[in-house]
């Protein structure tokens, strides 16, 4: 069984690759209603947990309910002994991640519309990440996917596999004149944005935007603080403002382009605002995205006129927002093409990635900066090196550095980064590793931690290699050429 797998901030989305066909699955709830998702949330109930369907059932009878746990893989200190309250108990995320998603794999096999050939027992998928997860987030997504029982045939970026259900869907659409395809991909709890060039079945990622903290829900919370302002002490019990939050998300996804109002029910009472005044709070959210993107769309040239882009492709369950789609179009003309399963436009494409006779193939690139905090005047101040910058292509050769060590003992400070500014990290700063290696070798074997840098004289020959695998994770590899000494470092798991 081939499927691709959009594990996402509020719902998991599974498309199947199917002889060229890329259905996506359905899954009932408790009430045995069909859904294209398998909500992306976890409860506690007696101690136990619970995911998916079953864990708002058991929300619905008074269980402690934990959404969008997915956001906490985007904090910057987050690591595989990071911890997550749900309900009473206090657990590993990783634990959390394993358990969600091997029930996802549960609900696939036993009780979805995929059909399972007999003699398939293989479960193999390509899954995605957002394009600005940083190394940590991909490495304890992949962990999760395996420990759960799947084959992870590649990690993909999520818009790099919306641009491919775009080109599935659309090849007409790109031509010898119009080679590039934007991605404007707002989901529940990120924004990412890609720039594609795309050759027949080759698709080149020219770069990549994004935000880890950015995306649907936060469009929820505007119009729940509306509601909320309007209905006041109606809604005082943290049961009471979780089903309120519910409410909004389905007021929110109800909007079309000729809505006036909003109408959501609070207790046996409606409450009611314009559209208008909701707008007004949801207008800055789209302005961000669009702020996030602007560095993306400036490297298209000065005319900004777009002329080689087939389009600005729009997916993610946020971009159904009739206002994202109307300021995009007032930014950026009638290049804009909204996918017509939003919400599954990353999966479908992650599918057809997980066809081996597709024909197509993704060549990204790595979306952050990654460099080192060195020593520099005798250990009494830093420098920042910028080593792998956001275009270096995943899976190519190392980067390799090589000089005489000046110090008897390296203090390296690994960290990946949204942005530089004069040369500095700036934005999204996310620890790596710190690193400390003995260029004296009577030090090695002891704690370096307590042991002063000083300068030497006649230092070994040091080569350090800083490699980006096909999943856009680092190791970093620093040898004594003389000693022939090495020590790798991967992310700070």
């Amino acid at each position: 069984m081939r499927l691709g797998i959009d594990f996402g901030t509020t719902r998991t989305v599974v498309a199947a690759s199917d002889r060229g066909n890329y259905p996506i699955a359905s899954f009932t709830d408790a009430n045995g209603d069909a859904h294209e998702y398998i909500p992306s949330v976890v409860a506690e109930h007696q101690g136990a947990l619970l995911f998916g369907f079953e864990a708002l059932a058991a929300a619905g009878a008074g269980a402690t309910l934990l959404r969008s746990f997915k956001r906490a893989l985007g904090a910057p200190q987050v690591t595989a002994d990071t911890t997550i309250a749900v309900g009473a108990l206090q657990l590993p995320l990783l634990d959390v991640l394993t358990g969600f998603l091997a029930h996802v794999l549960g609900e696939i096999v036993e009780r979805s519309n995929i059909p399972r050939p007999k003699k398939d027992r293989e479960i193999a998928a390509v899954v995605a990440v957002p394009a600005h997860a940083h190394g940590a987030q991909r490495w304890l997504t992949l962990e999760a996917f395996r420990r759960s029982g799947y084959t992870v045939r590649a990690l993909m970026n999520e818009p790099s596999a919306a641009g491919l259900e775009f080109t599935h869907r659309q090849p007409k659409t790109v031509s010898a004149k119009r080679t590039r395809v934007v991605v404007y991909d707002l989901g529940g709890g990120t924004f990412d944005a890609s720039l594609v060039r795309v050759d027949g079945g080759h698709h080149d990622v020219l770069g990549t935007a994004g935000h880890n903290r950015l995306g649907g829900d936060d469009f929820d919370e505007a119009l729940f603080d509306l509601i909320v302002s309007r209905a006041g002490s109606r809604v005082a019990t943290p049961l009471a403002r979780a089903a309120l939050l519910d409410a909004c998300r389905d007021a929110k996804e109800r909007i079309t382009p000729q809505s006036k109002r909003v109408v959501v029910d609070v207790g046996d009472d409606e409450v009611v605002v314009t559209v208008a005044e909701f707008y007004e709070r949801a207008f800055p959210l789209v302005e961000r995205t669009i702020d996030v993107m602007r560095p993306l769309l400036g490297s298209l040239g000065d005319d900004n006129e777009l002329d080689d882009v087939a389009g600005i492709y729009t997916v993610g369950g946020g971009s159904g927002l009739p206002l994202v789609a109307r300021l995009l179009r007032e930014r950026f003309g009638r290049r804009v093409h909204r996918s017509p399963f939003p919400a599954a436009a990353c999966a479908i494409g992650l599918a057809i990635a997980a066809n081996d006779g597709s024909g197509v193939a993704v060549h990204d690139r790595l979306s952050r900066t990654f460099g080192v905090f060195r020593e520099k005047d005798d250990g009494r101040a830093l420098s920042f090196d910028a080593l792998l910058l956001p275009d270096v292509p995943l899976g190519g050769a190392p980067l390799v550095r090589r000089y005489r060590a000046a110090h008897n003992v390296g203090h390296f400070r690994f960290v990946e980064c949204s942005s530089l500014r004069d040369g500095e990290p700036g934005g999204d700063i996310v620890p790596f590793a710190d690193v400390r290696f003995a260029f004296d070798e009577r030090l090695r074997g002891r704690d370096l931690s307590e042991v002063p840098v000083v300068r030497i004289g006649g230092g070994p020959e040091i080569e350090e290699r800083y490699t980006v695998d096909d999943n856009g994770m680092i190791l970093v590899e620093i040898e004594d050429m003389d000693a022939g000494f090495v020590q790798s470092f991967r992310i700070n798991t």
